[in-house]
């Protein structure tokens, strides 16, 4: 009997989702309920998720949507705690096990592992920007910006009720109080970010866009919003970070200019995503 679901979204993910399906079979002799859901996918993405995990639910789906391939994924399983993972995220399955433990012993509704963002190959501007980034208080302790989120039944409830939204993380995050959800310190995931700055900045529009909807819609709490004070307060608590700040400025106003089309025109499915990461 499976001890959890894993729902893996998957959109031209050929040159990542074999390694990240055998690590999630690493490390646990437990059995995890695996549904991989290809959407839009114009490469192998389907062919290499087979062989990488036979085991697995391997499902395509002709519409490119991430949000339509989690509604599948979650129909394909009735598996709880659910464990939400992007397919360009590194999990291994000793950390799924410690992940859906919070859950199983009913402490909070969800969870989300520690973050590991490795900088080797990213240019200068790219480390600086991720410096500050991991540093904010709310990135801290926020589940987004992980590329895994884990929910229990009644979390899943919770999340499912939410408005459609471009942040589906943030969406997850934001729906639970402090007390509610935790980052487990002893799970971590490998977030690889984007090498050059055009692809950081392609990346924080699709951000900035979905962050924007989520206000919109009202999901998202004052609490996860970067403001000029948070920014202070770290060149006050971290004067290390003081010369990175300027960086992490620029790609923040960048972003938010480059997300004004899609805010105008009502654009919250063109996803904007970064190659540099995948290679």
């Amino acid at each position: 009997m499976a001890v959890a679901s894993v729902v893996i979204p998957a959109h031209n993910e050929a040159a990542t989702i074999g390694r990240n399906l055998r690590a999630l079979r690493e490390g646990t002799g437990a059995d995890l309920d695996v549904v991989v859901v290809c959407n839009g996918c114009t490469d192998r993405t389907a062919d290499v998720a087979r062989a990488a995990d036979p085991s697995a639910r391997v499902i395509e789906i002709p519409q490119p949507s991430k949000i339509e391939a989690v509604r599948v994924g979650n129909a394909a399983t009735d598996v709880f705690p659910r464990i939400h993972l992007d397919a360009d995220i590194e999990l291994d399955g000793a950390a799924a096990l410690r992940l859906i433990e919070p859950i199983t012993r009913d402490e909070v509704l969800a969870t989300a592992p520690r973050r590991d963002v490795p900088r080797t190959g990213c240019s200068r501007w790219v480390r600086w920007y991720y410096d500050v980034w991991e540093a904010l208080p709310q990135v801290e302790s926020g589940l987004f910006g992980r590329g895994v989120v884990v929910l229990s039944e009644q979390g899943q409830a919770r999340v499912t009720a939410l408005p459609r939204m471009m942040s589906d993380d943030l969406g997850m995050s934001d729906s639970f109080s402090s007390e509610e959800r935790r980052v487990v310190p002893s799970a971590v995931a490998v977030v690889h970010p984007p090498r050059t700055v055009r692809d950081l900045v392609r990346r924080r529009i699709r951000i900035a866009t979905g962050n924007a909807q989520a206000g919109q819609l009202g999901v998202r709490r004052p609490g996860s919003r970067t403001s000029a004070r948070t920014l202070a307060g770290l060149a006050v608590t971290r004067p290390g970070l003081a010369l990175r700040l300027p960086v992490f400025v620029a790609v923040h106003v960048a972003a938010r200019l480059g997300a004004r089309g899609a805010l105008r025109s009502g654009d919250f499915t063109t996803w904007q995503r970064d190659e540099s990461s995948r290679t």
